[in-house]
C-alpha cells in the first residue's frame, strides 16, 4: 500500500519549484523592464529637449527644422566637422568616465574639472621643464596626468574616510585651487613672452591624427570600454558597486570599504587627469591658457547621470553634447538665433533625464509600468 505522505511531499516539492520558477521569471522580467527604461529615459529626454528647443526657436520667429538641419550639418556634415565634434566630445568622455567610476562606489566626485586641470598642468610642467619632445614627451605627459590627477582626487578621499568631510564640498574647493595653480603656471612660471599662456607643446609631441580626429579620441573610447569591463565583469568592480549600493552590508561581508572608497577617488581622478593631458597634446592651441578645461568637469557629471552611470553610454552622450557644441555655431549663422539656445537644450536634456530617472523609481510609477506590461502580455497570449 502506497504511503500518502510521500505523494503529498512530491506535490509540495513541485509547488515549491513552480513558485521559485515564477519568482525567477518575475525578477528577470523586472530586470528587463529596468534595462529598457534605462535606455529609453535619455532618448525621451533628448527628444523632449529638442521639442522644447524647437518651440523656443519658433517663438523667436525662426524655423526650428532649418535650425536643427544646420546643427547637424555643422557637426557631422563632413569628415572635418565630424572630427571637430568628436574632439570636442573627447574631454567630456574622460570627465564623464571619472564621474561614473566614483558614483558607482557611492562617492560624488565633483572635482573632475580640477583633476583634469591638474593632469594637464603636470604634463605641461614636466615636458617644459625637462625639454622633452616626441614620443617621450607624450608618454611623460600622460603618466604625469594620471599620477597628478589621481593625487588631486586622493586628498578629498582622505578627508572623507578620516574626517568624514563631505566630498562634494571638498572636491569643488579643490577645483578652485587647481584653477589658480594653473593660472600661476601660465602667468608666472612658464609665461610665453609675457603673455598669459604657456609656450605650445612641441609639435613633435602633438597626438597624431587617426581619421578625422586625434589619437586621444581612440584612447577615450578604449578607456570607456575598459572601465565598463572593470565595473561589470571583475570582482573588483563588483566590490565597488556593492559599496556604492550598501557600504554597511559590504563592511559586514568583509569588504575593505575605506580602501575601496579611496581607490574609487584615485582611479576617478586619474581618468580625469589623463583626459587633461590628452586635451593638452591633442587639441589647438596645445598650451595652457585662460579657459583651459572650463566646464568639462560639471558637463561630465551631467553626462554620467544622463547615461545612467554606464561607461559605454557615457561615450554616446558625450558625442551628442559635442554635436550640440559644434553645431550651435552653424545654427546661429544660418537662422540667426543665439548660441545660448544650445545651452538651453543641453540644460533641458539634463533636467528631463534626471527627472525621468527619479520618476521611474517611484513605487506608483513602477507599479503602473508593471501592470501595463502584464496587460500587454495577456493581450499577446489572447491573440
Amino acid at each position: 500500500m502506497a504511503d500518502p505522505t510521500k505523494k503529498t511531499d512530491v506535490v509540495v516539492d513541485q509547488g515549491n519549484k513552480e513558485s521559485k520558477r515564477d519568482w525567477r521569471a518575475g525578477m528577470y522580467a523586472e530586470q528587463q523592464r529596468e534595462k529598457r527604461l534605462a535606455v529609453l529615459t535619455p532618448i525621451v529626454s533628448l527628444l523632449l529637449a529638442l521639442v522644447v528647443g524647437a518651440i523656443i526657436i519658433a517663438c523667436l520667429g525662426k524655423n526650428p527644422l532649418e535650425g536643427y538641419a544646420a546643427m547637424i550639418q555643422g557637426s557631422v556634415g563632413d569628415l572635418g566637422k565630424l572630427g571637430k565634434t568628436i574632439e570636442r566630445a573627447c574631454p567630456l568622455i574622460f570627465t564623464a568616465l571619472a564621474a561614473v567610476f566614483a558614483y558607482k562606489c557611492g562617492v560624488f566626485n565633483l572635482g573632475g574639472e580640477g583633476q583634469f586641470i591638474m593632469g594637464a598642468s603636470a604634463a605641461a610642467y614636466f615636458v617644459l621643464t625637462l625639454g622633452l619632445e616626441g614620443v617621450p614627451a607624450v608618454l611623460m605627459g600622460l603618466v604625469a596626468g594620471i599620477v597628478f590627477g589621481g593625487l588631486w582626487a586622493l586628498l578629498p578621499g582622505i578627508l572623507k574616510i578620516t574626517r568624514g568631510l563631505n566630498e562634494m564640498i571638498t572636491t569643488i574647493m579643490f577645483n578652485y585651487i587647481a584653477l589658480y595653480f594653473m593660472e600661476f603656471l601660465y602667468k608666472n612660471v612658464y609665461s610665453d613672452q609675457g603673455l598669459p599662456q604657456t609656450p605650445a607643446m612641441p609639435k613633435s609631441a602633438h597626438l597624431i591624427d587617426v581619421g578625422p580626429a586625434h589619437l586621444g579620441v581612440i584612447l577615450a573610447i578604449l578607456a570607456g570600454i575598459l572601465l565598463w569591463y572593470v565595473i561589470f565583469r571583475t570582482s573588483f568592480g563588483f566590490k565597488i558597486r556593492a559599496v556604492g549600493l550598501n557600504p554597511t552590508a559590504s563592511r559586514v561581508n568583509g569588504f575593505p570599504v575605506r580602501f575601496l572608497v579611496l581607490a574609487a577617488f584615485v582611479i576617478s581622478g586619474a581618468i580625469a587627469g589623463v583626459g587633461g593631458a590628452v586635451e593638452l597634446f591633442g587639441k589647438t592651441p596645445f598650451r595652457l591658457a585662460d579657459g583651459f578645461g572650463s566646464g568639462f568637469g560639471f558637463d561630465g557629471v551631467a553626462i554620467a547621470l544622463i547615461a545612467q552611470l554606464n561607461p559605454v553610454a557615457s561615450i554616446v552622450v558625450a558625442i551628442v553634447f559635442g554635436m550640440l557644441s559644434t553645431g550651435g555655431t552653424m545654427m546661429q549663422s544660418v537662422i540667426g538665433v543665439p548660441t545660448a539656445i544650445v545651452d538651453i537644450i543641453r540644460g533641458l536634456i539634463i533636467i528631463f533625464a534626471v527627472a525621468g530617472m527619479a520618476m521611474v523609481k517611484l513605487p506608483k510609477v513602477k507599479a503602473f509600468i508593471t501592470n501595463l506590461s502584464n496587460k500587454n502580455k495577456k493581450a499577446e497570449v489572447t491573440a
